[in-house]
């Protein structure tokens, strides 16, 4: 079986938790399954913009992306970030390989919106490079940005580049690790199960905002795309990959 997770950067911020998902994600590998893991970095990124003076600006979740800030989301985001992740697997033993999407390339883009700047949108994605490097027993971490047609870099949001990358993959499972405990509905009940039409209503009823509206509207493509399974779940429970691959209901899954 293959899966995709996708690790929110707020997860990423200590060592002890990097080491604690690397140890359970080298564990699920060892049972068998292919993994191919996305990860973002917004906090660790708007923190090294603020300490030089650069403010963050967002637009429906979205970091507004000027040139600057580009330089930074691939100094920050696929540097630091995606470099300390790589040496926690490491740590547990995992031959794990620090890419983009412009690597390959696993993910080509287009700008979403000219007001948004060097933001991209996901159009094509290609998973010869990680059947190549799973199948030669390598993980591969991927960072959110993709290249365009033209040489450019994007800026990619996380959950849809871990859309495009378990479509690429033939992922049978999207898992979005993330720092809350799920899906809450209107009146902020976690829902353990939805319908894409159920997640549709709550992204323009407004229940789902900001970066929950993002994992949604990626959620939806992933089911609509062939992924038979996508689950938002808290990625600081130990144990979390695990008992999600038993079968065991934790977050909300999320099904055509």
């Amino acid at each position: 079986m293959r899966v995709l997770i996708k690790l929110g950067g707020t997860l990423l911020e200590t060592e002890e938790s990097r080491r604690r998902l690397a140890r359970e994600i080298a564990a699920a590998r060892v049972g068998g399954v292919e993994i191919a893991v996305v990860h973002g970095g917004g906090k660790q990124l708007t923190r090294f913009l603020a300490e030089r003076g650069v403010e963050s600006r967002f637009v429906n979740g979205l970091r507004v992306t000027t040139a600057e800030v580009l330089d930074s989301v691939v100094m920050v985001v696929a540097g630091l970030v995606n470099k300390r992740l790589t040496a926690a697997f490491a740590a547990e033993g995992v031959q794990a390989v620090g890419l983009t999407g412009a690597d390959g390339p696993i993910a080509e883009a287009v700008p979403l919106d000219p007001a948004l700047g060097f933001v991209g949108r996901p159009i094509r994605s290609n998973g010869r490079l990680l059947e190549v490097l799973t199948a030669a027993g390598y993980l591969p971490v991927i960072a959110c940005l993709a290249g365009g047609s033209d040489g450019a870099l994007f800026n990619v949001n996380a959950d849809q580049m871990a859309v495009a990358c378990a479509l690429a993959f033939s992922a049978a499972k999207l898992f979005f690790f993330t720092d809350v405990d799920g899906v809450l509905g209107p009146d902020g009940q976690l829902y353990p199960r939805l319908g894409a039409d159920i997640c549709r209503d709550f992204i323009e009823s407004g229940v789902a905002s900001g970066g929950m509206r993002a994992k949604l509207e990626a959620a939806v493509d992933a089911v609509a795309g062939g992924v038979a399974e996508v689950v938002v779940a808290p990625g600081a429970q130990p144990n979390l990959l695990a008992g999600l691959l038993s079968g065991l209901t934790v977050g909300t899954r999320i099904l055509h």
